[in-house]
């Protein structure tokens, strides 16, 4: 038992070495940011920096396991994806995520939960979060 319990150690251990090697999950890149969106105040800046730019921006904060496969896969997909659907740093082209923005957060769907178990200054408070879903709404009726 102890031999297979060894070797088995081994295996594992030789496997998250090898994964270390793919290259996905790499791309720790922050393009600069171009053009944000015309926010209605500081406040709600400061709120959407605090829990949406970490995935939602070109300025995101790349923690260590960021760094570290599988979990540098799956960290560059949700910036990847979440980029595709709302980037607050590119608002010169057409960001088709804003306008739900602010029922996403309402709804609590975003930020995501296993994204704020890991980040404790993401989370708002109800408070916070009503200020931040009147603060995009108001932000994106204002651009059109």
């Amino acid at each position: 038992m102890r031999r297979l319990l060894g070797r088995s150690v081994l295996v594992v251990s030789v496997l998250l070495l090898a994964i270390q090697l793919v290259p996905y999950g790499r791309d720790h890149s922050n393009p600069p940011v171009v053009e944000e969106p015309a926010w209605d105040s500081p406040r709600t800046r400061e709120l959407a920096v605090r829990a949406c730019f970490d995935c939602h921006s070109n300025e995101v904060r790349w923690p260590w396991y960021s760094h570290v496969a599988p979990a540098s896969w799956l960290v560059q997909h949700d910036v990847d994806e979440a980029r595709r659907e709302l980037n607050f740093s590119e608002f010169h082209l057409p960001q088709h995520g804003a306008h739900r923005a602010d029922d996403e957060v309402a709804r609590k769907q975003m930020p995501l939960f296993a994204y704020l178990l890991l980040h404790r200054e993401a989370r708002l408070d109800d408070a916070e979060r009503l200020e931040l879903v009147a603060g995009l709404k108001r932000t994106f009726d204002e651009d059109g």
